[in-house]
C-alpha cells in the first residue's frame, strides 16, 4: 500500500517555524492539544519535532518562569537533530510501523526534504488491524 493514503497533509497539521518563539509554540501545542509538534523552515523543509518534555526541560534549564521571558527564545534552540526522523513519501508500511513504535506520529517529507504532513500511530495501527481482519475473513471462507 502507498503511504499517501494515510497522510494528513501539511495544510491539516499544526506545525511551527524554526523562528517561532517558545511562547508561540507552547500556545499552539495547547490549542491543538498536542504533545509534540513538527518544526519547519520558511522554505518548507522539515527540521525536527519538539515535544512538551523538550519545552519543560528547556524552561527549567534556563530558569524561565513566565511566558513573557519565553518570547525571547526561538523554537530552533530546542531541536535535537536526528531524534524524530521523518520518512520519505516512498516509505513502506513496515517503515511507518517502526517509526510509530515510540512516537505518536511520523513526519513525511518529499525528495527535497520538504514537509508534506504526518501519519499518526492510530492510522498505522488501524491499517494493520484492518489487514489482519481481512486476512482472517479470507481464511474463514
Amino acid at each position: 500500500m502507498n503511504i499517501v493514503f494515510l497522510l494528513k497533509p501539511k495544510v491539516n497539521v499544526a506545525y511551527v517555524y524554526e523562528d517561532s518563539t517558545l511562547r508561540q509554540a507552547l500556545e499552539k501545542l495547547r490549542t491543538h492539544k498536542y504533545t509534540a509538534i513538527p518544526v519547519i523552515s520558511h522554505k518548507g523543509e522539515y527540521l525536527g519535532t519538539v515535544s512538551d518534555g523538550d519545552f519543560l526541560w528547556f524552561l527549567m534549564d534556563n530558569s524561565i518562569a513566565d511566558l513573557k521571558t519565553a518570547e525571547g527564545f526561538p523554537v530552533k534552540q530546542l531541536l535535537v537533530r536526528g531524534r524524530h526522523q521523518p520518512v520519505r513519501i516512498t516509505a513502506t508500511m513496515q517503515d511507518l510501523l517502526a517509526g510509530v513504535m515510540d512516537k505518536n506520529f511520523v513526519p513525511v517529507v518529499d525528495d527535497r526534504d520538504k514537509f508534506m504532513g504526518i501519519i499518526t500511530r492510530k492510522d498505522v495501527l488501524k491499517y494493520f488491524a484492518d489487514a489482519a481482519k481481512a486476512e482472517e475473513t479470507t481464511r474463514a471462507m
